[in-house]
């Protein structure tokens, strides 16, 4: 599908500030298998842009502050959803890692006028309470 408006429009990054930087930063490269390709800054300046695999990046900035795990969600982006043909083993691998559990995985489906749609999901918070959702259409 296109954008019919802007042109060439595809998704780069979102945005994460973490409260502890290199400890976020082990979580989301030796936990999750993202791969850094830009790296800038020091001290509460870091940042990074991790590539989730696809292209897709997360930017990670450091100088963020520890929130509550169930935050008020009004004006923030509610999760960050990565895509797999393997949530089980996604959540298993960000457990390992350190994620919290929010929601072991399972089954769900969408209805649509189209036909509902499968999917098999697991949710978790990472190292400063984002959460984090992996997904797959079955």
């Amino acid at each position: 599908m296109s954008n019919s408006v802007i042109s060439s429009a595809h998704f780069h990054h979102i945005a994460l500030k973490v409260s502890d930087f290199e400890r976020s930063l082990r979580f989301y490269t030796e936990g999750l298998g993202l791969t850094p390709i830009l790296r800038w800054g020091e001290g509460d300046g870091s940042a990074v842009m991790l590539d989730i695999g696809d292209g897709g990046c997360i930017e990670m900035f450091a100088g963020g502050k520890s929130r509550p795990i169930e935050p008020d969600t009004s004006g923030w982006f509610f999760h960050l959803a990565i895509g797999t043909d393997d949530p089980d083993g996604a959540f298993r691998c960000a457990v390992e890692a350190g994620a919290r559990e929010k929601n072991a995985p399972f089954d769900a489906v969408i209805p649509d006028a189209k036909g509902d749609v499968p999917l098999r999901i697991a949710f978790v918070y990472g190292p400063d309470g984002e959460i984090i959702e992996f997904f797959s259409k079955k």
